[in-house]
């Protein structure tokens, strides 16, 4: 059979089964219609990250105003606010990979996604509270790839690529000298930038949630490999017993409740290489023990990359709340924690796998009684320094909010912890 044959077989799967689906799939905020697989050429599109010129920096809404809380750091990725008020960052950056198509080696060398690697946590004190930290140390470094961070009963949990550790930890502390206590092993790596992993902890402290990135596209290494992958579990952080919490999710990274229904959301990442608008990212209010159906569907249409596999899933498929964008990457997720906010806010890193740039932005979506009510609306803008020559300032990655409406927001390519707030 031709490339061509096959293709169109294919599609027409698609089409049958996407039909047969139609009639019980439930509304997605912001989803657009959806085009076929391969209406566009798959295209490599990595932006060139030139850095914040003085005095530059992202747009709020009226009525805010954003402020450097923290310049000079080397690809932060994630941050805590700790309970004192200081603010941890972690700083890691993706290993270049020998064998990538030398097209995407370029790419990420340009975006300054790949290169070296701080591999360390570092603590950024505002002592005066005006907004911008003037003091800042190295907490702890030697780590391995370290992303996400929560702090609970005297002690500091990392998520390293390999596994999540913990450290004692007594607030206002500069420095950790302190070996780590293993708490699980993880699957390290992962395809492209899929080596994050993120944590949350459950409102109870006993519970730690764990992201875990998929190895692959699609699946295209066997799901053997997928073991503990593309999923969240659930870690007894007294024990370190493990389950399973949902699965399906290609790459789960930021985390966060909501205030009102106490449900975990979550940021995903969905598949590359199908197309301009295939397939939207997405947020979803996770349900424990669900499947969302990667690698083998999207939004209730098969992947012509998994034709004929698992079709029988399609029946049971949990569906996202929230499109965001096809390859936007969306990365980042917090809710606003100011007083009768009713607020999600979504870090897009950014697009690389798209004729046209989309992302690098931060969305506000409305909630209500814990649901998002609304289409996404731009948040904060302006880290696009020039569309037409490739050119970005920043790419921001993670957001974490504060009980008096302060929004933190990393950029990891700026090298930056932007302070988002509203004017006095």
């Amino acid at each position: 059979m031709t490339k061509t044959a096959f293709l169109h077989l294919a599609l027409a799967s698609t089409m049958i089964a996407g039909a047969a689906y139609a009639q019980t799939t439930p509304k997605v905020i912001g989803l657009s219609p959806q085009p076929e697989p391969y209406a566009t050429e798959s295209v490599i599109n990595h932006p060139r990250t030139i850095g914040w010129p003085e005095g530059r920096k992202p747009v709020a809404p009226r009525g805010y105003e954003v402020v450097k809380f923290a310049g000079g750091l080397d690809y932060p990725r994630q941050a805590l606010l700790l309970p004192n008020g200081d603010v941890l960052v972690s700083e890691a950056r993706t290993k270049p990979k020998l064998d990538a198509d030398p097209e995407v080696q370029r790419g990420q060398a340009l975006s300054k996604t790949t290169g070296y690697s701080a591999n360390r946590l570092t603590l950024l004190r505002d002592a005066d509270r005006d907004g911008v930290a003037e003091q800042r140390f190295v907490l702890r470094d030697g780590l391995n790839q370290p992303f996400g961070m929560q702090y609970a009963n005297g002690r500091l949990y990392v998520a390293n690529t390999d596994g999540v550790v913990s450290f004692p930890y007594k607030l206002g502390q500069t420095r950790i000298t302190d070996a780590p206590r293993p708490l699980i092993s993880l699957p390290a790596g992962g395809y492209n930038n899929h080596w994050t992993r993120n944590l949350l902890l459950s409102p109870d402290g006993r519970t730690l949630y764990v992201s875990v990135g998929s190895a692959s596209n699609v699946g295209e290494y066997g799901m053997d490999e997928e073991k503990r992958r593309a999923a969240i579990l659930a870690v007894d952080v007294n024990t370190g017993r493990e389950r399973l919490y949902a699965s399906g999710l290609r790459n789960p990274v930021g985390m966060a409740w909501a205030p009102t229904s106490g449900t975990l959301w979550t940021a995903v990442n969905e598949r590359d290489e199908i197309g301009d608008d295939i397939s939207p990212d997405y947020l979803v209010g996770v349900r424990e023990g669900g499947f969302y159906v990667w690698p083998y569907s999207y939004y209730g249409k098969q992947d012509p990359r998994h034709v004929n596999e698992r079709r029988d899933l399609l029946a049971t498929t949990l569906m996202p709340d929230v499109a965001v964008g096809a390859h936007s990457a969306a990365l980042g997720i917090a809710f606003d924690k100011a007083p009768d906010a009713q607020m999600a806010y979504v870090a897009r890193h950014g697009s690389w796998n798209r004729s046209s740039f989309l992302g690098y932005d931060v969305l506000a979506v409305p909630f209500t009684q814990g649901r998002p009510s609304a289409e996404p609306q731009p948040f904060l803008t302006g880290f696009v320094a020039d569309a037409k020559k490739g050119d970005v300032y920043g790419r921001p990655v993670s957001i974490q909010t504060r009980e008096d409406g302060a929004i933190f927001v990393v950029d990891d390519a700026g090298d930056t912890v932007w302070l988002v707030r509203r004017k006095a």
